[in-house]
């Protein structure tokens, strides 16, 4: 954290909730916070009373034992913490986000767009805490993602459908704004999404900003006679490993709609080399603007991506977006999906803290890590793996000395993730 610089921007952003002299900086707490995260030996607030008394956990994130944060002292920092500044942690994400881009320089952008339901049907009365499924209650927020990264997300109560309100197009439009002025703008960007933004103004908005999108449909009794009416010859195949598809191309408009759209739909014919039974088949349809002559298909023919133009491309990529639903999963095994507080703000502010978190816990993973533990591995096995194990700390010599057995030093190349921890990329605020 310190290496990349991101505490003192912090500071800056967050400083006046600080309204005296008095406990620890904000940028103390958001270091023992986000330490508390990764550590993930308990999500209750009380652990911190804990956490306080141990000299050793101070002396290994580098904190003198007065300047340990108490339960009461974290419950006072998130009920300071008042609406707007909700923005500020979204403008947080949005740079680290700008950050990595930096770091990768793609050619191509592929974001996902989901929401996450978080169960809290067991806790006392929270304030947002609504029925999402199931006749169970909880928080469900929007999430922008790009690859293991959440990049955006807006907290949201229980019953905040997907596609509610003008939520994914004020969040779109930013995004798309920030990468084009601050990265690139040239980028080649394509969304991916379920059926749940299945929606022609969502498309108007996206084809009016030039990305790329690939959205699952819904199946309408038209579409689904049209299909059963088409002859063999114009039905495709397309395989991957054990996975095999039929599909079939067409144009399809809705009723309401205003130009007609390109729609993919495909059936599974086997799965794992067993053949499927037609009444088991579950029928996927897709819809996109990929491959339609529009300013997106040039910028992935400039960037040797225009495999994404074809049926067999856009298939694959939808069926990509499996990946981007595991980062909610692995969100989970990071943090906690039951929230501590009774105010729908103070957890909002809780949850955005955890987001930031595992977002440094992911480039942790790529900048430091990746010699030792795979960039897929979930939290639990970093932790098990990397945080872990047997150590000493000692003073000597006017010096504090980290010390492990050589056993461990020699499995974790403890040498080589000292130096890349040291010197990781340079966070640059935009």
């Amino acid at each position: 954290m310190r290496g990349i610089g991101l505490l003192a921007h912090l500071e800056s952003v967050f400083g006046s909730i600080r309204k005296s002299r008095k406990g620890q900086s904000v940028t103390e707490i958001f270091k023992q916070l986000f330490c508390f995260f990764v550590d993930g030996t308990s999500r209750h607030l009380v652990y911190f009373d804990t956490l306080k008394r141990d000299e050793g956990y101070g002396a290994s994130i580098e904190t003198e034992p007065d300047q340990m944060l108490s339960s009461h002292g974290v419950k006072r920092f998130f009920k300071a913490i008042y609406w707007p500044t909700m923005y500020v942690f979204r403008l947080v994400l949005l740079q680290l986000f700008l950050w990595r881009l930096q770091v990768v320089q793609p050619e191509l952008i592929e974001l996902g767009l989901d929401t996450m339901v978080m169960d809290n049907n067991d806790a006392e009365k929270r304030h947002g805490v609504k029925p999402i499924y199931k006749n169970h209650k909880g928080f469900q927020p929007l999430q922008l993602s790009w690859g293991r990264f959440i990049n955006d997300a807006l907290f949201r109560a229980g019953d905040a459908h997907s596609n509610h309100g003008q939520d994914v197009e004020k969040m779109l439009r930013h995004i798309v704004s920030a990468i084009r002025k601050h990265y690139r703008a040239d980028v080649a960007i394509v969304l991916r999404m379920d059926s749940g933004f299945f929606d022609q103004k969502l498309f108007e908005v996206f084809e009016q900003l030039q990305i790329g999108y690939i959205c699952g449909g819904k199946l309408y009794d038209d579409v689904k006679a049209y299909v059963s009416q088409s002859d063999e010859s114009f039905w495709g195949r397309y395989e991957q490993s054990e996975q095999v598809w039929q599909f079939i191309e067409m144009g399809d408009r809705r009723g309401n709609w205003k130009q007609f759209r390109r729609a993919i739909f495909c059936r599974p014919l086997c799965e794992e080399r067993q053949y499927v039974f037609d009444f088991q088949r579950p029928d996927t349809i897709i819809y996109t603007n990929l491959g339609m002559g529009g300013a997106i298909d040039e910028k992935l023919k400039s960037c040797g991506r225009d495999e994404l133009l074809s049926p067999q491309g856009l298939i694959k990529s939808y069926h990509d977006r499996g990946c981007d639903e595991l980062v909610n999963r692995a969100l989970k095994d990071f943090g906690c999906e039951q929230l501590p507080f009774k105010r729908f703000g103070h957890n909002a502010a809780f949850y955005y803290t955890m987001i930031i978190a595992f977002f440094l816990y992911e480039s942790f993973k790529l900048d430091v890590c990746s010699p030792v533990v795979k960039v897929t591995a979930y939290a639990i096995t970093v932790r098990r793996q990397l945080i872990d194990i047997a150590a000493k700390v000692v003073r000597h010599s006017g010096k504090i000395i980290l010390k492990v057995t050589r056993a461990t030093f020699q499995a974790l190349n403890f040498a080589q993730l000292w130096e890349k921890s040291a010197a990781p990329p340079q966070f640059v605020w935009h």
